[in-house]
């Protein structure tokens, strides 16, 4: 599986948890037995403002910002262009499910997904796209994108009992007819990070419906890189959801 990264997403860009040095470090360490990495490219202006106002893109470039958030929308373009042949994943930050066209927060400046998602719109590469956030927290940036459209479903499961969680899932992904799935894909739900609800196995068993929905619809699966923040689980976390999408 091609894996979509960048040697400047190891700089502490911010003080924020999300730019915490030794994150993506731990990443790569546990994925580079099992992955092929691909360096990340900085997005088009033109992609980004897909998704976003130009005064947001002013905003990010005056807090000295552009370029390491264009670069990793750059990454989420790449994984989503890779998937439509085979499954891909975008080891990235800044992460983007908070970014809003015209604000954000939360340690994101451009949403990667929508971004991305626009890309192959914009290129008729997709029909309808199914995104799920498992991220801890809810992608407030990417519904306010596109939670309007009608070429996109998104699923933000917030139980807090393990198995309902897994549930929603399940059942969101076996009722989809979206021709390319993508995921939001945080870790910081881990029983050992902020959320303290999923196992390492749950990724993996998320993952592999992912994959076997996109397999039914004939269609393409992607992951981007969201939160996840305690450095010690989160390779093993990425890993996990890795060896389902990609069926590892």
């Amino acid at each position: 599986m091609n894996v979509y990264f960048n040697e400047q997403f190891h700089h502490e860009y911010t003080s924020d948890p999300a730019a915490e040095s030794g994150r993506l470090e731990a990443v790569v360490d546990v994925l580079i037995p099992h992955v092929s990495f691909v360096e990340c490219t900085i997005a088009a202006e033109e992609d980004l403002l897909a998704a976003h106002t130009p005064d947001h893109l002013d905003y990010v470039q005056e807090h000295g910002l552009y370029e390491i958030a264009a670069l990793a929308a750059g990454g989420a373009i790449q994984a989503a262009v890779r998937a439509l042949e085979e499954p891909s994943f975008a080891l990235i930050r800044p992460p983007g499910h908070h970014a809003s066209a015209d604000h954000c927060w939360g340690f994101c400046y451009f949403n990667n997904m929508a971004v991305s998602l626009s890309h192959l719109k914009k290129r008729e590469l997709l029909r309808h796209a199914c995104i799920l956030d498992f991220d801890l927290h809810y992608g407030d940036g990417t519904v306010n994108i596109l939670g309007d459209e009608p070429w996109v479903q998104i699923l933000n499961p917030e139980s807090t009992d393990r198995a309902r969680y897994m549930e929603t899932v399940e059942r969101a992904l076996t009722a989809t007819t979206a021709d390319v799935i993508a995921v939001s894909a945080g870790f910081d739900n881990h029983i050992n990070d902020w959320g303290r609800l999923l196992h390492r196995s749950d990724y993996k068993t998320m993952g592999t419906w992912v994959r076997e929905a996109s397999r039914r619809n004939a269609g393409s699966c992607y992951g981007i890189l969201e939160g996840g923040y305690n450095h010690r689980v989160l390779g093993e976390n990425v890993l996990a959801f890795i060896q389902g999408l990609g069926a590892m």
